[in-house]
Protein backbone atom coordinates (compact mmCIF):
# COMPACT_ATOMS: atom_id res chain seq x y z
CA UNK A 1 0.00 0.00 0.00
CA UNK A 2 2.61 3.31 -0.10
CA UNK A 3 1.76 4.95 2.16
CA UNK A 4 4.75 6.98 3.04
CA UNK A 5 4.55 10.22 0.29
CA UNK A 6 1.05 9.67 -0.76
CA UNK A 7 -1.39 8.95 1.96
CA UNK A 8 -4.09 6.54 1.22
CA UNK A 9 -6.06 8.86 -1.13
CA UNK A 10 -7.26 5.93 -2.98
CA UNK A 11 -10.05 5.82 -0.15
CA UNK A 12 -12.74 8.64 -0.59
CA UNK A 13 -14.44 10.35 2.10
CA UNK A 14 -16.71 7.94 3.62
CA UNK A 15 -14.36 5.38 3.37
CA UNK A 16 -16.10 2.85 5.45
CA UNK A 17 -17.78 1.49 2.31
CA UNK A 18 -14.53 0.73 0.32
CA UNK A 19 -12.96 -2.16 -0.18
CA UNK A 20 -10.51 -0.40 0.53
CA UNK A 21 -6.81 -0.60 0.04
CA UNK A 22 -3.45 0.53 0.16
CA UNK A 23 -3.20 4.12 -0.37
CA UNK A 24 -2.42 5.28 -3.38
CA UNK A 25 -0.68 8.79 -5.38
CA UNK A 26 -2.12 12.39 -5.14
CA UNK A 27 0.71 14.07 -7.57
CA UNK A 28 0.44 14.05 -11.18
CA UNK A 29 1.77 11.16 -13.70
CA UNK A 30 5.55 11.21 -13.38
CA UNK A 31 7.78 8.79 -16.21
CA UNK A 32 10.71 8.15 -14.79
CA UNK A 33 13.66 6.61 -16.93
CA UNK A 34 15.90 4.51 -14.83
CA UNK A 35 19.38 4.55 -15.57
CA UNK A 36 21.24 1.32 -15.82
CA UNK A 37 22.29 0.24 -12.37
CA UNK A 38 25.38 -0.37 -11.03
CA UNK A 39 25.91 -3.68 -8.81
CA UNK A 40 23.55 -3.31 -5.83
CA UNK A 41 24.95 -3.50 -2.39
CA UNK A 42 24.44 -6.25 -0.32
CA UNK A 43 21.40 -7.00 1.67
CA UNK A 44 23.62 -7.37 5.06
CA UNK A 45 20.76 -7.85 7.86
CA UNK A 46 18.55 -9.83 5.20
CA UNK A 47 18.30 -13.70 6.32
CA UNK A 48 20.24 -15.56 2.94
CA UNK A 49 17.85 -15.87 0.45
CA UNK A 50 17.17 -17.42 -3.11
CA UNK A 51 19.50 -17.13 -6.11
CA UNK A 52 19.04 -15.45 -8.67
CA UNK A 53 18.03 -16.60 -12.28
CA UNK A 54 20.75 -17.72 -14.15
CA UNK A 55 19.89 -16.11 -17.50
CA UNK A 56 21.13 -12.21 -17.78
CA UNK A 57 18.05 -10.25 -18.85
CA UNK A 58 18.07 -7.30 -20.62
CA UNK A 59 15.96 -5.17 -22.40
CA UNK A 60 13.54 -1.87 -21.54
CA UNK A 61 10.54 -2.51 -19.20
CA UNK A 62 7.52 -0.07 -18.90
CA UNK A 63 5.94 -0.13 -15.10
CA UNK A 64 2.77 1.36 -14.35
CA UNK A 65 1.27 2.05 -10.54
CA UNK A 66 -0.56 4.37 -8.87
CA UNK A 67 2.14 4.26 -5.78
CA UNK A 68 5.74 4.95 -5.67
CA UNK A 69 5.64 1.77 -3.70
CA UNK A 70 6.58 -0.20 -6.40
CA UNK A 71 9.36 2.07 -7.90
CA UNK A 72 11.34 1.01 -4.94
CA UNK A 73 11.06 -2.98 -6.03
CA UNK A 74 11.77 -1.57 -9.56
CA UNK A 75 15.22 0.14 -8.83
CA UNK A 76 16.13 -2.99 -6.33
CA UNK A 77 15.05 -5.33 -9.52
CA UNK A 78 17.77 -3.17 -11.77
CA UNK A 79 20.47 -3.77 -9.35
CA UNK A 80 19.86 -7.34 -10.35
CA UNK A 81 19.48 -7.32 -13.67
CA UNK A 82 21.90 -3.98 -14.84
CA UNK A 83 20.63 -4.64 -18.33
CA UNK A 84 17.44 -3.67 -17.94
CA UNK A 85 15.73 -0.40 -17.67
CA UNK A 86 12.77 -0.23 -15.69
CA UNK A 87 10.52 3.02 -17.33
CA UNK A 88 8.40 3.92 -14.40
CA UNK A 89 5.40 5.88 -14.48
CA UNK A 90 2.76 6.67 -11.53
CA UNK A 91 -0.58 7.72 -11.64
CA UNK A 92 -2.50 9.08 -9.47
CA UNK A 93 -6.32 6.46 -8.69
CA UNK A 94 -8.42 10.31 -8.16
CA UNK A 95 -11.80 9.83 -10.10
CA UNK A 96 -10.33 6.88 -11.60
CA UNK A 97 -7.92 8.19 -13.58
CA UNK A 98 -5.11 5.49 -13.59
CA UNK A 99 -7.79 2.97 -13.98
CA UNK A 100 -8.96 4.68 -17.15
CA UNK A 101 -5.52 5.75 -18.29
CA UNK A 102 -4.43 1.82 -18.21
CA UNK A 103 -7.45 1.01 -20.11
CA UNK A 104 -7.22 3.64 -23.03
CA UNK A 105 -3.10 2.44 -23.32
CA UNK A 106 -3.71 -1.42 -23.40
CA UNK A 107 -3.29 -2.81 -27.07
CA UNK A 108 -1.63 0.65 -28.37
CA UNK A 109 2.01 1.45 -28.83
CA UNK A 110 1.86 3.20 -25.16
CA UNK A 111 0.74 0.10 -23.54
CA UNK A 112 2.43 -0.49 -20.09
CA UNK A 113 4.04 -3.54 -19.75
CA UNK A 114 3.62 -4.21 -15.92
CA UNK A 115 0.62 -2.74 -13.71
CA UNK A 116 -0.23 -2.47 -10.31
CA UNK A 117 -3.21 -3.39 -8.95
CA UNK A 118 -5.31 -2.19 -5.88
CA UNK A 119 -7.41 -4.22 -3.92
CA UNK A 120 -10.54 -2.08 -4.83
CA UNK A 121 -10.51 -3.20 -8.58
CA UNK A 122 -7.93 -6.06 -8.24
CA UNK A 123 -11.22 -8.40 -8.89
CA UNK A 124 -12.35 -6.04 -12.05
CA UNK A 125 -8.97 -6.98 -13.92
CA UNK A 126 -8.31 -10.46 -13.31
CA UNK A 127 -11.53 -11.18 -14.60
CA UNK A 128 -11.49 -9.36 -17.56
CA UNK A 129 -8.98 -10.22 -20.86
CA UNK A 130 -6.91 -7.57 -19.98
CA UNK A 131 -4.48 -9.78 -18.27
CA UNK A 132 -1.60 -12.16 -18.80
CA UNK A 133 -2.39 -15.36 -18.03
CA UNK A 134 0.83 -16.35 -15.23
CA UNK A 135 -0.26 -19.72 -14.07
CA UNK A 136 2.78 -21.09 -14.67
CA UNK A 137 4.46 -19.05 -11.93
CA UNK A 138 1.58 -20.79 -9.40
CA UNK A 139 4.27 -23.48 -8.27
CA UNK A 140 6.65 -20.86 -7.06
CA UNK A 141 3.46 -19.94 -4.20
CA UNK A 142 3.56 -23.37 -2.94
CA UNK A 143 7.41 -23.23 -2.49
CA UNK A 144 7.05 -19.80 -0.61
CA UNK A 145 4.10 -21.28 1.08
CA UNK A 146 1.96 -17.59 -0.20
CA UNK A 147 -1.26 -17.00 2.40
CA UNK A 148 -4.02 -18.78 0.03
CA UNK A 149 -6.30 -15.95 -0.04
CA UNK A 150 -3.20 -13.54 -1.77
CA UNK A 151 -3.75 -16.02 -4.46
CA UNK A 152 -7.48 -16.46 -4.71
CA UNK A 153 -7.48 -12.82 -5.43
CA UNK A 154 -5.45 -13.12 -8.41
CA UNK A 155 -7.04 -15.86 -9.92
CA UNK A 156 -10.29 -16.26 -11.44
CA UNK A 157 -11.72 -19.58 -13.42
CA UNK A 158 -8.64 -21.18 -12.94
CA UNK A 159 -6.20 -18.64 -14.59
CA UNK A 160 -3.71 -16.62 -12.26
CA UNK A 161 -3.50 -13.53 -13.49
CA UNK A 162 -1.94 -11.07 -10.22
CA UNK A 163 0.24 -11.97 -7.99
CA UNK A 164 0.93 -9.70 -4.38
CA UNK A 165 3.80 -8.91 -2.44
CA UNK A 166 2.04 -8.47 0.91
CA UNK A 167 -1.26 -9.93 2.45
CA UNK A 168 -3.26 -7.68 4.46
CA UNK A 169 -4.94 -9.19 7.59
CA UNK A 170 -6.81 -6.57 9.75
CA UNK A 171 -6.51 -5.75 13.70
CA UNK A 172 -7.75 -4.25 16.78
CA UNK A 173 -5.51 -1.59 17.93
CA UNK A 174 -6.44 0.22 21.24
CA UNK A 175 -4.96 2.28 23.91
CA UNK A 176 -3.58 0.71 26.94
CA UNK A 177 -3.84 3.60 29.35
CA UNK A 178 -7.68 3.88 28.40
CA UNK A 179 -8.02 0.31 28.87
CA UNK A 180 -6.20 0.52 31.99
CA UNK A 181 -8.98 3.20 33.66
CA UNK A 182 -12.18 2.05 31.98
CA UNK A 183 -11.61 -1.55 31.78
CA UNK A 184 -9.28 -2.42 34.60
CA UNK A 185 -6.57 -3.95 32.40
CA UNK A 186 -4.48 -3.60 29.43
CA UNK A 187 -3.58 -7.01 29.14
CA UNK A 188 -3.51 -8.85 25.84
CA UNK A 189 -5.71 -11.55 26.55
CA UNK A 190 -8.25 -9.88 29.07
CA UNK A 191 -8.95 -7.19 26.12
CA UNK A 192 -9.40 -9.72 23.09
CA UNK A 193 -12.24 -11.43 25.55
CA UNK A 194 -13.82 -8.05 26.35
CA UNK A 195 -13.98 -7.59 22.82
CA UNK A 196 -14.38 -11.35 21.14
CA UNK A 197 -17.54 -11.08 19.80
CA UNK A 198 -19.98 -8.00 18.74
CA UNK A 199 -22.44 -8.03 21.68
CA UNK A 200 -19.45 -8.36 23.93
CA UNK A 201 -17.62 -5.22 21.66
CA UNK A 202 -20.91 -3.28 22.45
CA UNK A 203 -20.79 -4.20 25.87
CA UNK A 204 -17.16 -2.74 25.99
CA UNK A 205 -17.87 0.10 23.53
CA UNK A 206 -20.77 1.19 26.91
CA UNK A 207 -18.29 0.38 29.69
CA UNK A 208 -15.51 3.54 27.68
CA UNK A 209 -18.61 5.45 27.31
CA UNK A 210 -19.71 5.55 30.69
CA UNK A 211 -16.16 6.07 31.51
CA UNK A 212 -14.14 8.96 33.41
CA UNK A 213 -15.87 12.05 32.60
CA UNK A 214 -17.59 11.06 29.18
CA UNK A 215 -14.44 12.44 27.00
CA UNK A 216 -13.81 8.86 25.34
CA UNK A 217 -14.82 7.78 22.13
CA UNK A 218 -14.73 4.05 21.55
CA UNK A 219 -13.65 4.12 17.55
CA UNK A 220 -13.24 7.24 16.29
CA UNK A 221 -15.66 6.39 13.11
CA UNK A 222 -18.26 3.41 12.83
CA UNK A 223 -16.80 3.25 9.25
CA UNK A 224 -13.58 1.47 10.09
CA UNK A 225 -15.64 -1.70 10.70
CA UNK A 226 -17.36 -2.17 7.35
CA UNK A 227 -14.24 -4.15 6.24
CA UNK A 228 -15.12 -6.65 9.37
CA UNK A 229 -18.55 -6.81 8.48
CA UNK A 230 -18.10 -7.29 5.01
CA UNK A 231 -15.01 -10.16 5.22
CA UNK A 232 -17.73 -12.30 7.34
CA UNK A 233 -20.34 -12.47 4.84
CA UNK A 234 -21.37 -15.97 3.51
CA UNK A 235 -22.10 -14.89 -0.08
CA UNK A 236 -20.36 -12.61 -2.56
CA UNK A 237 -22.65 -9.23 -3.31
CA UNK A 238 -23.07 -11.25 -6.87
CA UNK A 239 -24.54 -15.29 -7.53
CA UNK A 240 -25.76 -16.30 -10.38
CA UNK A 241 -26.51 -12.34 -11.69
CA UNK A 242 -28.30 -11.75 -8.79
CA UNK A 243 -27.53 -9.08 -5.69
CA UNK A 244 -27.11 -10.39 -2.46
CA UNK A 245 -27.85 -8.65 0.46
CA UNK A 246 -26.11 -10.77 3.20
CA UNK A 247 -27.07 -10.32 6.12
CA UNK A 248 -24.05 -9.08 7.71
CA UNK A 249 -24.62 -6.09 5.36
CA UNK A 250 -27.81 -5.26 7.10
CA UNK A 251 -26.46 -6.13 10.13
CA UNK A 252 -23.50 -3.94 9.30
CA UNK A 253 -25.83 -0.92 8.76
CA UNK A 254 -27.68 -0.98 12.17
CA UNK A 255 -24.86 -1.43 14.09
CA UNK A 256 -23.50 1.64 12.30
CA UNK A 257 -26.22 3.66 13.09
CA UNK A 258 -26.08 2.30 16.46
CA UNK A 259 -22.39 3.41 17.36
CA UNK A 260 -23.71 7.17 15.94
CA UNK A 261 -26.63 7.59 18.13
CA UNK A 262 -25.26 6.46 21.16
CA UNK A 263 -21.70 8.62 20.55
CA UNK A 264 -19.61 5.62 20.92
CA UNK A 265 -17.91 6.91 17.85
CA UNK A 266 -16.64 10.34 17.30
CA UNK A 267 -18.76 10.72 13.73
CA UNK A 268 -15.54 11.94 12.05
CA UNK A 269 -15.18 10.72 8.50
CA UNK A 270 -12.06 8.21 7.91
CA UNK A 271 -9.48 9.94 6.45
CA UNK A 272 -9.75 13.38 7.65
CA UNK A 273 -7.94 15.51 10.10
CA UNK A 274 -10.62 14.52 12.82
CA UNK A 275 -10.18 10.85 12.47
CA UNK A 276 -6.32 10.67 12.49
CA UNK A 277 -6.61 13.55 15.30
CA UNK A 278 -7.93 11.07 17.79
CA UNK A 279 -4.68 9.14 17.02
CA UNK A 280 -2.42 11.72 18.84
CA UNK A 281 -5.33 13.55 21.58
CA UNK A 282 -5.82 16.25 19.73
CA UNK A 283 -9.59 15.89 18.70
CA UNK A 284 -12.24 17.71 19.78
CA UNK A 285 -15.87 17.61 19.60
CA UNK A 286 -18.06 20.24 18.06
CA UNK A 287 -18.30 22.28 21.64
CA UNK A 288 -14.27 22.30 21.24
CA UNK A 289 -14.13 19.65 24.55
CA UNK A 290 -10.93 17.55 24.30
CA UNK A 291 -11.55 14.02 23.27
CA UNK A 292 -9.60 10.93 23.49
CA UNK A 293 -10.36 7.68 20.91
CA UNK A 294 -9.87 3.87 22.39
CA UNK A 295 -9.33 1.93 19.46
CA UNK A 296 -8.81 1.76 15.87
CA UNK A 297 -9.58 -1.17 13.39
CA UNK A 298 -6.54 -1.17 10.83
CA UNK A 299 -4.91 -3.75 8.37
CA UNK A 300 -1.14 -4.40 8.16
CA UNK A 301 -0.27 -1.24 6.65
CA UNK A 302 -1.84 0.92 8.95
CA UNK A 303 0.90 0.33 11.89
CA UNK A 304 3.55 1.82 10.14
CA UNK A 305 1.82 4.02 7.22
CA UNK A 306 -1.09 5.52 9.45
CA UNK A 307 -1.45 4.90 12.54
CA UNK A 308 2.28 5.33 14.25
CA UNK A 309 3.35 8.51 11.32
CA UNK A 310 -0.11 10.59 12.71
CA UNK A 311 0.45 9.35 16.59
CA UNK A 312 2.57 12.46 17.13
CA UNK A 313 0.94 16.18 16.43
CA UNK A 314 2.81 18.21 13.73
CA UNK A 315 3.86 20.90 16.62
CA UNK A 316 4.63 18.50 19.32
CA UNK A 317 7.35 16.07 19.77
CA UNK A 318 5.20 14.05 22.45
CA UNK A 319 2.68 11.79 21.21
CA UNK A 320 0.77 8.51 22.04
CA UNK A 321 3.27 5.88 20.80
CA UNK A 322 4.52 3.34 23.60
CA UNK A 323 0.55 3.49 24.42
CA UNK A 324 -1.18 1.23 21.81
CA UNK A 325 -1.69 -2.78 21.77
CA UNK A 326 -2.81 -4.60 19.07
CA UNK A 327 -5.49 -7.72 19.43
CA UNK A 328 -7.49 -9.92 16.20
CA UNK A 329 -10.77 -7.91 17.58
CA UNK A 330 -14.26 -8.95 17.26
CA UNK A 331 -14.27 -10.20 13.58
CA UNK A 332 -11.43 -11.13 11.35
CA UNK A 333 -10.67 -9.20 8.17
CA UNK A 334 -8.82 -7.82 5.32
CA UNK A 335 -8.05 -4.87 3.89
CA UNK A 336 -6.18 -3.24 0.67
CA UNK A 337 -3.25 -4.40 -0.86
CA UNK A 338 -1.27 -4.04 -4.47
CA UNK A 339 -1.28 -7.04 -6.67
CA UNK A 340 1.35 -6.99 -9.57
CA UNK A 341 0.16 -8.27 -13.29
CA UNK A 342 1.40 -8.09 -16.98
CA UNK A 343 -0.82 -6.88 -19.42
CA UNK A 344 -1.58 -9.33 -22.31
CA UNK A 345 -0.19 -8.84 -25.65
CA UNK A 346 3.07 -7.01 -24.25
CA UNK A 347 6.01 -7.24 -26.30
CA UNK A 348 8.43 -8.21 -23.35
CA UNK A 349 6.02 -10.47 -21.97
CA UNK A 350 8.72 -12.58 -20.50
CA UNK A 351 10.64 -9.69 -19.16
CA UNK A 352 7.06 -8.46 -17.73
CA UNK A 353 6.69 -11.94 -16.46
CA UNK A 354 10.12 -11.95 -14.39
CA UNK A 355 9.56 -8.42 -12.98
CA UNK A 356 6.25 -10.26 -11.57
CA UNK A 357 8.05 -13.00 -10.31
CA UNK A 358 10.60 -10.46 -8.17
CA UNK A 359 8.24 -8.43 -6.38
CA UNK A 360 5.91 -11.13 -5.26
CA UNK A 361 7.88 -14.07 -5.40
CA UNK A 362 11.20 -13.82 -4.43
CA UNK A 363 12.42 -14.46 -1.29
CA UNK A 364 15.12 -12.58 -0.83
CA UNK A 365 13.02 -9.52 -2.26
CA UNK A 366 9.98 -10.43 0.07
CA UNK A 367 12.96 -10.12 2.78
CA UNK A 368 14.40 -7.03 2.20
CA UNK A 369 11.23 -5.23 1.45
CA UNK A 370 10.21 -6.91 4.80
CA UNK A 371 13.04 -6.00 7.03
CA UNK A 372 14.03 -2.49 5.77
CA UNK A 373 16.77 -3.27 3.46
CA UNK A 374 15.61 -1.09 0.66
CA UNK A 375 16.78 2.79 2.11
CA UNK A 376 17.44 5.77 0.24
CA UNK A 377 20.95 4.77 0.33
CA UNK A 378 20.62 1.30 -0.89
CA UNK A 379 18.69 2.32 -4.07
CA UNK A 380 20.75 5.37 -4.68
CA UNK A 381 23.63 2.93 -5.23
CA UNK A 382 21.86 1.10 -7.86
CA UNK A 383 20.35 4.67 -9.20
CA UNK A 384 22.09 7.67 -7.90
CA UNK A 385 18.27 9.64 -9.67
CA UNK A 386 16.14 8.12 -7.05
CA UNK A 387 14.49 10.59 -4.97
CA UNK A 388 15.71 11.64 -1.77
CA UNK A 389 12.29 10.16 0.18
CA UNK A 390 12.44 7.03 -2.03
CA UNK A 391 12.81 4.59 0.41
CA UNK A 392 11.36 1.04 2.49
CA UNK A 393 10.76 0.90 6.26
CA UNK A 394 10.53 -2.13 7.87
CA UNK A 395 7.32 -3.83 9.16
CA UNK A 396 5.21 -4.07 6.21
CA UNK A 397 3.49 -7.83 6.32
CA UNK A 398 4.66 -9.65 2.74
CA UNK A 399 3.03 -12.45 1.87
CA UNK A 400 5.06 -15.41 1.85
CA UNK A 401 4.64 -17.16 5.15
CA UNK A 402 7.99 -18.76 4.60
CA UNK A 403 9.64 -15.49 4.97
CA UNK A 404 7.15 -14.16 7.78
CA UNK A 405 8.49 -17.15 9.76
CA UNK A 406 12.06 -16.54 9.19
CA UNK A 407 11.90 -12.84 10.09
CA UNK A 408 9.29 -12.59 12.93
CA UNK A 409 11.63 -12.91 15.47
CA UNK A 410 13.65 -9.98 14.17
CA UNK A 411 10.69 -7.75 15.33
CA UNK A 412 11.15 -8.44 18.57
CA UNK A 413 12.66 -5.24 19.47
CA UNK A 414 11.61 -2.95 16.66
CA UNK A 415 10.58 0.35 16.31
CA UNK A 416 7.26 -0.97 16.04
CA UNK A 417 7.21 -3.21 18.92
CA UNK A 418 7.90 0.11 21.06
CA UNK A 419 5.51 1.67 19.53
CA UNK A 420 3.03 -1.07 20.65
CA UNK A 421 4.85 -1.68 24.74
CA UNK A 422 6.93 -3.94 23.39
CA UNK A 423 4.33 -6.13 21.67
CA UNK A 424 5.66 -7.94 18.16
CA UNK A 425 3.36 -6.97 15.58
CA UNK A 426 4.44 -9.62 12.80
CA UNK A 427 3.83 -11.94 15.28
CA UNK A 428 0.20 -10.98 15.94
CA UNK A 429 -0.34 -10.97 12.18
CA UNK A 430 1.20 -13.96 11.38
CA UNK A 431 -1.12 -15.69 13.84
CA UNK A 432 -4.28 -13.19 11.50
CA UNK A 433 -3.03 -13.74 8.19
CA UNK A 434 -4.36 -17.67 7.60
CA UNK A 435 -7.81 -17.24 8.19
CA UNK A 436 -8.54 -14.34 5.61
CA UNK A 437 -11.08 -15.32 3.01
CA UNK A 438 -10.60 -14.32 -0.79
CA UNK A 439 -13.05 -15.86 -2.03
CA UNK A 440 -16.00 -13.06 -1.24
CA UNK A 441 -14.30 -10.62 -3.71
CA UNK A 442 -15.73 -9.60 -7.78
CA UNK A 443 -15.54 -7.59 -9.94
CA UNK A 444 -18.04 -5.55 -9.16
CA UNK A 445 -17.66 -4.65 -5.67
CA UNK A 446 -16.34 -1.45 -5.93
CA UNK A 447 -18.95 -0.23 -7.69
CA UNK A 448 -21.52 -1.70 -5.39
CA UNK A 449 -19.69 -0.59 -2.39
CA UNK A 450 -19.14 2.86 -3.77
CA UNK A 451 -23.29 3.37 -4.39
CA UNK A 452 -23.77 3.12 -0.40
CA UNK A 453 -21.18 5.78 0.59
CA UNK A 454 -24.15 8.93 0.49
CA UNK A 455 -27.26 6.81 1.07
CA UNK A 456 -25.38 5.41 4.29
CA UNK A 457 -24.25 8.72 5.10
CA UNK A 458 -27.66 10.29 4.96
CA UNK A 459 -28.94 7.75 7.23
CA UNK A 460 -27.00 8.07 9.65
CA UNK A 461 -26.84 11.79 9.45
CA UNK A 462 -30.57 11.31 10.25
CA UNK A 463 -31.27 13.14 7.23
CA UNK A 464 -32.65 9.49 5.46
CA UNK A 465 -34.58 6.85 6.75
CA UNK A 466 -33.67 3.49 6.97
CA UNK A 467 -36.13 2.48 4.33
CA UNK A 468 -35.11 5.12 1.94
CA UNK A 469 -31.21 4.43 1.97
CA UNK A 470 -32.24 0.83 1.46
CA UNK A 471 -34.40 2.50 -2.15
CA UNK A 472 -31.13 5.02 -2.94
CA UNK A 473 -28.80 2.42 -3.07
CA UNK A 474 -30.40 -0.22 -4.83
CA UNK A 475 -31.56 2.23 -7.34
CA UNK A 476 -28.07 3.44 -7.88
CA UNK A 477 -26.74 -0.32 -8.31
CA UNK A 478 -29.68 -0.58 -10.45
CA UNK A 479 -28.15 2.19 -12.84
CA UNK A 480 -24.65 0.66 -12.84
CA UNK A 481 -25.72 -2.98 -13.32
CA UNK A 482 -28.77 -2.72 -15.59
CA UNK A 483 -28.85 -6.53 -16.46
CA UNK A 484 -28.03 -7.52 -12.49
CA UNK A 485 -31.70 -8.96 -11.05
CA UNK A 486 -32.08 -6.87 -7.48
CA UNK A 487 -33.48 -8.21 -4.83
CA UNK A 488 -36.57 -6.08 -2.55
CA UNK A 489 -34.83 -3.76 0.03
CA UNK A 490 -34.48 -5.42 3.60
CA UNK A 491 -36.93 -2.45 4.88
CA UNK A 492 -39.70 -1.61 2.97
Amino acid sequence: MKRLSFVLSILVALSMLLAACAPAATEAPVATDAPAATDAPAATDAPAATDAPAAELEGTLNVWSFTNEIKTMAIAFQGRHPKVKVVYTMIPMTNGEYQTKVKAAAGTADSPDVVALEAAFVKEWVESDLLADLNDLVPLTETLQTYPAVVEVGTYEGVTKGFSYQATPGAFFYRRSIAKECLGTDDLAEVQAMVADMDKFVETAAKIKECGTGDYYTVGTGGEMFLPFLSNRSEPWIVDGSLVIDPKIVEYVHFAKMMRDNGYESGATQWTEGWFAGMNDTLKDANGTPKKVFSYFLPTWGLPYVLSPNSTPKDSTVGTGGDWAMINGPLSYQWGGTWVGALDGSPNSELAKEFVKFVALDEENLTNWATGVYTNEYLKAIDPTTPDDQAQAAGDFVSSQVVVEKITSSFDDSTLATFLGGENSYGAFAAAAPSVNGALLTGSDDAIQRALNDPLAAYLSGTMTEAEMWAAWLDAVRNEFPDLIIPDAPVQ
